[in-house]
């Protein structure tokens, strides 16, 4: 399916029989598994096209079938919600489900062993639990229709994951790799709808690593990658989530960028980005309100990172000048 950021919603009105229970269990079941959100008690949406309509007709029939009564009516809306905060209930929906699924990699990942070669007792069943964990990660993929913020975590975990179980040979001590050459005016990419790790990645790229960066908010399912470009906190990007650290964290350890007083902010970006409590920061809460602040307030990306520069950069001279202080 593809995304519509500008395209109407199917919407599917029902009523069930209150009897017998399995049913109405069966019907949510049912639009669960193509990924629809209940907007309203009983009126369940997807983004129109022609694939969610013919879903949703045999989702239709099922319940008249059962002795219950639906419509199904494709709708703009015009007053009470509107389409972003619809979108948003998508994201929300899919972001518990990547979530969902990141705790089972991280249980799968404990089990191995921290060095050298998995046992060839342990191999097969550690292999099928990672085709399980990859065909559930395509499954909630292909009903992410507003890509959800989680994704590139739970992305970086299974290729972690991945990596630790296709190595043959006992890990050996590996050469310090040399810092990547900070670029000069290039064309940063990412996702559009920038939240808390793509607005302080943006942050990070302009004052530490490329102050000529042009920055390009795409919709994945839309973007087609052109040669030069750098895509960070995106699918297959070459900034992104590796393992257990979030895209700002990358960025510090691919530029070797190792301000103290950043420290602090990349450990608040990833307890909130990965939701983990890893660190387990007390600023966490208040810098979470302000991002979701900005979200909420501003629908133009350009603005969402404008305004969250500010932050950034004050909460930055807080830590630098805090650090100075400890060390008088």
């Amino acid at each position: 399916m593809l995304e519509r950021e500008k395209g109407g919603w199917l919407l599917l009105i029902h009523q069930i029989p209150p009897k017998p229970n399995y049913f109405r269990v069966k019907i949510w079941r049912r639009l669960q598994k193509l990924g629809a959100v209940a907007i309203k008690n009983s009126v369940y949406a997807l983004p129109s096209n022609e694939q969610a309509q013919e879903d949703l007709n045999w989702v239709l029939r099922e319940i008249v079938e059962g002795g219950g009564d639906a419509s199904l009516v494709e709708a703009r809306l015009v007053e009470g919600l509107n389409d972003e905060q619809v979108r948003e209930m998508f994201r929300s929906a899919r972001d518990t489900d990547y979530q969902a699924l990141a705790d089972e990699v991280r249980e799968v990942a404990r089990g191995l062993p921290r060095k050298g070669e998995i046992a060839d007792e342990k191999r097969g069943d550690v292999e099928s639990a990672v085709a399980r964990l990859q065909k559930r990660m395509a499954d909630i993929a292909a009903i992410d229709f507003f890509h959800a913020r989680s994704r590139e975590a739970v992305d970086g975990l299974l290729k972690e994951l991945e990596q630790k179980l296709a190595a043959r040979e006992p890990e050996k001590e590996a050469p310090a790799a040399e810092a990547l050459e900070k670029p000069r005016g290039a064309t940063w990419v990412t996702r559009t709808g920038i939240h808390v790790d793509r607005m302080a990645s943006a942050w990070l790229i302009r004052r530490f690593i490329d102050p000529k960066a042009k920055f390009k908010f795409v919709a994945p399912r839309e973007y087609r990658h052109q040669a030069g470009e750098l895509r960070f906190d995106m699918f297959d990007g070459e900034f992104t989530h590796q393992g257990e650290l979030c895209s700002f964290e990358v960025l510090l350890a691919r530029f070797e960028i190792t301000d103290a007083a950043l420290r602090p902010i990349a450990e608040i970006i990833h307890d909130i980005d990965l939701k983990d409590e890893k660190y387990d920061r007390p600023d966490n809460a208040g810098f979470e309100h302000l991002i979701n602040g900005i979200a909420m307030a501003h629908a133009e990306d350009e603005v969402r990172l404008q305004r969250a520069s500010a932050v950034l950069d004050d909460l930055y001279e807080y830590f630098k000048r805090k650090r100075r202080g400890a060390e008088t």
